[in-house]
C-alpha cells in the first residue's frame, strides 16, 4: 500500500513486487503473481475508474465502447488458456467483418476478386500489376522506411492506394520517416495486395501471379474471433477482482513519478502521486512497469545514461468520438478503415457489431470514430462539442450515418496509444535495455508502452507471463524482448 512520505522514505513494509499500470500486461503479471503463496503484490493505475489501459471499455448512458478494437485471438495456447481462466463464461463467438472505404467505394477485407476489379477498374488493375512487376524486378535492396518496404513488396501504386493515406493518418509522419520495422512486424504476409494481384492475374489469364510453383497460396484473415459480451474491459475488471481475491492490492488514481534505486539494500523506492494530489512512496524488491518507457527512464535515480536518449522516443495519441444513434447502423462491419484524405477520421468502429450488449437495446447504435493526433495539437485540444460535430459531419460525408440519426456523443482522449517506430527508436530502445539489465536490476519492462513495442494484447500479456516466470524462478532465462520478434500478424492463418 502507498505509504505517506516521511523525509522521502517509505514508512511501512517492503513489497515483493510493485506493478505499475493496470493494463493487460500489468494485470496479467499481478494475477499470476497473486497466485503464488507468500508474495506481497500491489498494482497502481493512474486512471481513477477503469482498468485495462487501451484495452478498457468505457460506459456512457448505457452505451459501452472500446478504446480501439480488441479481438481475442491468439496463436499462443498459454494466452488463450489464461483468457479462459480469467473470464470462463462471458465470451461470444463473433463473425469478423471489416472493409476499406476508398474513394467512396467499399472493399471487403480481405478483398474479393470481382469486387476489387470492379472498384479499381481494368486500367488501374493493370497498372497495379505493372507497378508490382517493376518493384519485384528492381527492389530496394536495403529498405529502411515503411514506404520502401511496402513498395518493395507490393509496388508503388498499391502502396499509394492502400497504405499511404491511412498510415500517415495513423502516425502523423511521412511514410518515408516511419521505420521499415513497423511494416515488417505488422503487415508481413498481409494478403491485401496478394488478393488484388491474384484477382488481377486470374482476370487476364495469368494464374499464379505472385505465386510459387505450387500455385497461389493466399493467407486468409480469421473469419471469427472471441469477444467478451460487454467489451474487453470485462476481462480486465475480472482480472482485477481475482488479484484482490488472492490478497493483492489494486490502487486506482495513483501515478508513479519517481523510481529510486537503493543499490545498498537491493530495493527500490517508487514515489507516486494520488488523484487528490497527495504523495506517497512504495518500497519494493521488484517493479514490473508497463508505463511509457520514455517517462520511466527519465524518472529513474540515479539518472541513467539512457535518460537523454529516452527523451527522443515519441508516441501517437488518438481520440475516440463515440456517436450514439437512434437506430442500428446500416452496415455490419466491426470497423471500417477510411482511406480518404478528404476527412480526418481514420477508422470507424461499429460497437453493436462487436457485441449486441454494447448498446442498451436492439434499436440503438453506437459508432466510434477514431482520430489520430499528437497530445496538445489542434485536434487534441478541440472542444468536445466541436469534435462531436466534426464526427457527425464526417459520418454524413462518408454516407455512414445521417445527422438526424444522432442522439448523443462522447469524447475520450487516449494519450500514448502507439509507440512511434521512427528511424532512431530501435537503437534507443536497445541502448536502454542493455543499460538497465546491467545497472538497474529489479526493474522489469513489459507491455506495449513499457517496452516501446507495438504489441498486440496477447503479446503484451506474454511479456508479463515470461517476466513472472523469471521472478518466480529467480533467473532471467526468458528474454521478454524477443516476444513478437519476426512474429507473423496474428489475424492470419497459414495455408488458408
Amino acid at each position: 500500500m502507498c505509504s505517506q512520505v516521511n523525509g522521502g522514505r517509505a514508512m511501512e513494509g517492503v513489497l515483493d513486487v510493485l506493478v505499475v499500470g493496470a493494463g493487460p500486461a500489468g494485470l496479467t503479471a499481478a494475477y499470476l503473481l497473486s497466485k503464488q503463496k507468500g508474495l506481497s503484490i500491489s498494482v497502481i493505475e493512474s486512471n481513477t475508474t477503469y482498468v485495462g489501459g487501451i484495452s478498457r471499455t468505457e460506459e456512457y448512458k448505457g452505451y459501452l465502447f472500446d478504446i480501439g478494437g480488441h479481438r481475442f485471438f491468439s496463436k499462443s495456447k498459454e494466452v488463450e488458456a489464461l483468457w479462459r481462466e480469467i473470464l470462463p463464461d462471458d465470451f461470444l463467438d463473433r463473425p469478423r467483418s471489416s472493409r476499406i472505404l476508398y474513394k467512396r467505394k467499399f472493399y471487403s477485407y480481405p478483398l474479393r476478386a470481382f469486387e476489387a476489379l470492379t472498384n479499381l477498374g481494368l486500367l488501374q488493375s493493370f497498372l497495379c500489376v505493372c507497378s508490382y512487376a517493376k518493384a519485384r524486378a528492381f527492389p530496394n535492396r536495403h529498405p529502411t522506411s515503411f514506404h520502401q518496404w511496402v513498395a518493395n513488396q507490393f509496388g508503388e501504386r498499391l502502396f499509394g492506394i492502400f497504405f499511404k493515406t491511412y498510415t500517415e493518418k495513423v502516425w502523423g509522419i511521412s511514410c518515408d520517416a516511419l521505420s521499415a520495422d513497423w511494416a515488417a512486424q505488422r503487415i508481413k504476409g498481409l494478403n491485401l495486395a496478394t488478393a488484388i494481384l491474384s484477382a488481377i492475374g486470374k482476370s487476364i489469364g495469368r494464374r499464379g501471379a505472385s505465386c510459387g510453383k505450387g500455385g497461389c497460396v493466399v493467407k486468409t484473415l480469421i473469419e471469427s474471433f472471441r469477444y467478451p459480451r460487454r467489451g474487453p474491459g470485462m476481462m480486465w475488471e475480472a482480472a482485477r477482482q481475482k488479484v484482490l481475491a488472492n490478497g493483492g492490492l489494486v490502487e486506482m488514481g495513483v501515478t508513479a513519478i519517481g523510481f529510486h534505486r537503493l543499490a545498498e539494500l537491493d530495493l527500490w523506492d517508487v514515489s507516486a502521486v494520488r488523484a487528490d494530489g497527495s504523495r506517497c512512496v512504495y518500497r519494493t524488491r521488484r517493479i514490473i512497469s508497463s508505463a511509457p518507457l520514455r517517462d520511466v527512464v527519465q524518472a529513474v535515480q540515479p539518472v541513467p545514461d539512457g535518460a537523454r536518449l529516452a527523451a527522443k522516443l515519441s508516441y501517437r495519441d488518438f481520440i475516440t468520438v463515440a456517436v450514439m444513434l437512434n437506430r442500428r447502423p446500416a452496415f455490419d462491419d466491426n470497423w471500417i478503415y477510411i482511406h480518404d484524405p478528404s476527412v480526418k477520421v481514420g477508422r470507424v468502429q461499429n460497437f453493436s457489431s462487436w457485441s449486441p450488449e454494447m448498446v442498451p437495446d436492439s434499436q440503438s447504435g453506437c459508432l466510434g470514430l477514431e482520430y489520430f493526433c499528437f497530445e496538445g495539437d489542434e485536434l487534441w485540444t478541440t472542444a468536445d462539442a466541436d469534435l462531436v460535430a466534426l464526427a457527425v459531419k464526417e459520418l454524413s460525408a462518408l454516407g455512414l450515418a445521417s445527422p438526424d440519426q444522432v442522439i448523443d456523443g462522447r469524447v475520450v482522449r487516449q494519450p500514448k496509444a502507439y509507440p512511434v517506430y521512427d528511424a532512431d527508436y530501435k537503437e534507443i530502445v536497445e541502448s536502454i535495455k542493455t543499460e538497465f539489465v546491467a545497472k538497474y536490476p529489479g526493474l522489469h519492462f513489459v507491455g506495449r508502452n513499457g517496452m516501446h513495442k507495438y504489441n498486440n494484447q496477447d503479446h503484451a500479456m506474454m511479456t508479463a507471463m515470461l517476466t513472472v516466470k523469471n521472478i518466480i524462478n529467480g533467473n532471467d532465462d526468458y528474454d521478454v524482448w524477443l516476444v513478437n520478434e519476426d512474429a507473423e500478424y496474428h489475424e492470419e492463418i497459414k495455408g488458408a
